[in-house]
């Protein structure tokens, strides 16, 4: 019995393909959107602006991909590059089998820590802050309405008496700032936890409100001019200290782990070496 094998020749293949075409417009949907929110820090303008623009580049990424996506035709280049090396054999990553010395710290803090010391920080900061509101201006609406007086550009002509009542629209937007803040600060606060894994709360407590009030003091006449005026810089440093110790407690009662101090540089940054995962597991194994 014959068998035939039907092989494909070059001539055969195709000429074109066609591949989905690129398009401007997610680029131009971006930058509307950054105009969007500027605008709640500059003015209304700027909002309109970014909404315009957000909705063009919606219109047209939509014209691009419905009903039927659009698509462009390349031209196939059938000829295979050739890989050559002048290399013999492959160079491999000498890994150091014996740690001769160690790396302080040995043990530190989980960053999670110190996520969980910024959200309990951030409870202690919204207590302090409404205790300075009673005590300066009978309300603890006062400091919860000049947190998000920045998302409200009429909030700079506002009296004090109107700043020290309740609005709504300004509760529900300074309650998010204030979470996603202390959550930032948290990471950053666990990130810098490596440096004294000793004392959290001395890292928490006076380090961290120092380096993070002076950023506070740089930006802010930026970004919320109605709090740079207004805002007593006693209380918000006290308020800090307040934050960092709590997180700094909390830190102290979470459990340490060991850093990655014996695993070799190229395993630490994520290099990938050919044999490393081999010997590292032959040398588990051995122990």
């Amino acid at each position: 019995m014959a068998v035939e094998f039907l092989t494909e020749s070059v001539d055969d293949a195709p000429k074109t393909v066609k591949v989905p075409a690129s398009t401007p417009w997610p680029i131009v949907l971006a930058f509307g959107i950054t105009l969007l929110f500027a605008g709640l820090v500059t003015s209304e303008a700027v909002s309109v602006l970014g909404a315009v623009v957000a909705i063009v580049g919606a219109a047209g990424w939509f014209r691009d991909v419905l009903p039927h996506e659009r698509h462009q035709t390349v031209q196939v280049v059938t000829e295979v590059p050739q890989v050559m090396t002048l290399r013999r054999e492959v160079a491999r990553i000498a890994i150091a089998r014996e740690v001769r010395r160690a790396w302080l710290p040995v043990e530190t803090y989980p960053i999670s820590a110190g996520i969980k010391g910024g959200l309990a920080g951030s409870v202690a900061m919204a207590l302090l802050a409404m205790l300075y509101g009673i005590l300066s201006h009978t309300s603890i609406w006062y400091p919860i309405n000049l947190l998000a007086a920045g998302f409200f550009p009429a909030a700079a002509a506002d009296t004090t008496a109107e700043i020290a009542a309740f609005h709504w629209r300004v509760f529900l937007i300074a309650v998010p700032i204030h979470l996603i803040t202390s959550l930032l600060v948290g990471l950053l606060y666990g990130a810098m936890l490596p440096i004294l894994p000793r004392r959290p709360v001395l890292l928490g407590g006076f380090i961290a409100p120092i380096l993070w009030s002076g950023l506070i003091y740089s930006i802010l006449g930026i970004v919320n001019p109605v709090l740079n005026r207004r805002i007593d810089w006693l209380w918000f440093m006290f308020s800090q200290v307040g934050f960092g110790i709590v997180a700094g407690v909390v830190v102290s009662w979470q459990g340490r782990i060991r850093t990655l101090q014996h695993l070799p540089l190229a395993f630490r940054v994520g290099l990938e070496a050919s044999g490393m995962i081999d010997q590292n597991r032959g040398e588990d194994e051995e122990r």
